[in-house]
This record gives C-alpha cells, sequence and structure tokens, in this order.
C-alpha cells in the first residue's frame, strides 16, 4: 500500500497584521473572502480572527472585548487538555499507531508532505520549520488524522461485526467519527459512533471501547446491569481495561 497527500496553505486567508494582548496572547487577524462574519479561534498560543473583508481591526478588537472574560476562560480550559493530552509530532517523536508507525523528518520541500508506505506514514517538511508551531502541529495532525481515518474505517465496522457476533449483540450502523472528547458512543437506534483516534490504542483497548459500546445497545446507561454485562464480555476485566484506558489521551 503507498498513499500520498501534500498539505497546502490555504490560499483564501491572508494574515492581513498580528497583535500582542496582554491577556490573550498573540492575536492574528486574517482576512478571508468566506467570512462573512467575524469569527475567533482558540490557539494554544492565543487567538486567530477570521474578518470579512472590509472589516477593521477596531471592529475586530471591539468584538473581542466584548467576549473577553469568555475567551479567557477557554483559553484556559484548551491549556489544561493541551498539557494533559497534547502529542507533539516532530523529528524526536515515535508515534505508533495500531497499523503503521509515523516517522518526521525535515528534506527539500515547499510544503508538507505526507506519504503511507509499508506501514509507515513519513512525513517531510521544509527545513527550518517551527515543528511546535501550533498551525504546523495542525497540518501535521490534519495529515496523521486523514490516514487514520482511512484505516479506521477499514477496520473497525468489520471487527464491530466480529464481536457483535460472538457475543450475539445487534446494532444498525457503525459511523467513523473525529470526536476528541470520546472514544465511542451508542444511540438509541442502536447506531455506534467509533473515534478515528482509537487506532491510536493497543488492540485490547479498541475491542474494550467496541465492546463498551455494544453492550449500550443493551443497557443505555452505565448502572450495575450494564457493568455485570460489561464483566461478561471481558472475562470480569472491566475495571482494569477501563482504568488502563485512562492512561491514553487523544491528541490536543
Amino acid at each position: 500500500m503507498y498513499l500520498c497527500i501534500v498539505f497546502l496553505s490555504n490560499p483564501a486567508f491572508i494574515i492581513s497584521f498580528m497583535m500582542t494582548d496582554t491577556e490573550l496572547g498573540t492575536i492574528e487577524f486574517v482576512h478571508s473572502e468566506r467570512s462573512k462574519h467575524i469569527r475567533v479561534r482558540i490557539l494554544a498560543s492565543g487567538l486567530r480572527v477570521s474578518l470579512p473583508v472590509r472589516a477593521s481591526q477596531d471592529e475586530a478588537m471591539k468584538f473581542i472585548n466584548s467576549i473577553r472574560a469568555k475567551l479567557i476562560q477557554k483559553q484556559e480550559k484548551l491549556e489544561k487538555g493541551l498539557q494533559k493530552s497534547n502529542i507533539l509530532i516532530n523529528e524526536n517523536s515515535q508515534l505508533q499507531t495500531l497499523t503503521f508507525k509515523v516517522e518526521c523528518k525535515a528534506g527539500e520541500r515547499k510544503n508538507i508532505y505526507f506519504a503511507l508506505k509499508n506501514n509507515t506514514l513519513n512525513i517531510e517538511f521544509p527545513h527550518g520549520t517551527d515543528c511546535s508551531d501550533v498551525q504546523t502541529q495542525e497540518y501535521f495532525w490534519n495529515g496523521i488524522s486523514y490516514f487514520m481515518r482511512k484505516e479506521a474505517k477499514r477496520l473497525l465496522p468489520d471487527r464491530t461485526k466480529q464481536l457483535s457476533d460472538k457475543f450475539r449483540f445487534y446494532f444498525t450502523s457503525v459511523k467513523i467519527q473525529s470526536s476528541k472528547t470520546r472514544w465511542g458512543s451508542c444511540s438509541r437506534e442502536k447506531s455506534l459512533n467509533l473515534s478515528l483516534y482509537l487506532m491510536l490504542l493497543p488492540s485490547h483497548l479498541i475491542d474494550y471501547v467496541i465492546l463498551h459500546e455494544l453492550c449500550h445497545t443493551k443497557e443505555m446507561n452505565h448502572g450495575p446491569n450494564f457493568w455485570r454485562l460489561m464483566d461478561k464480555v471481558t472475562n470480569d476485566k472491566s475495571d482494569e481495561l477501563r482504568a488502563e484506558l485512562k492512561q491514553y489521551h487523544m491528541p490536543g
């Protein structure tokens, strides 16, 4: 299998001006032809503000100041989450997914380049790139997530069917989503949603999450009956597996 992808900077966005705010950090003001309203994106290092073409910096700051307290609160929450779960991708990182490892290095390139071959996802980036930059990490994770999603769609629905048949569960569908807040979920219609980030877990914990959601097709809560059912399908190891799962985090 050989797949590659190149991520380019979005030409619709041009950083028009930047400023430093003592509370909010570095604020990038970006004029966009697509923006009809002022939109604020919270980053670990500050804010990125998308503006309609004719909007001014004064208008943007007036909007930011009107929601300043809320922005500060969300930044603090983001920072705590990053401290807990951020997985930094650089030349020294050793990221292993269920089906491929990630290797990252600088090269003679103008853009960030991804190629998956022989169970290794090679990432090459231009010399001089600051890998700790938030936007660079976003590019890295966009590429990694692209390939994890393909692998998750290839493997997880079949594995769900295998476990369902083995333990006599019934479900209506399996969808692969990009959720970073939960590994999986189950609707009352018995439809399962699985996060593509399950591919960062070892296989026995992926099975644990799938079984957890399959048990919800019979018990839509976390009461005693649910955990008895979980113990039944995990050989009485549900507490042990749940504790182990808490040691893993999705990328910030």
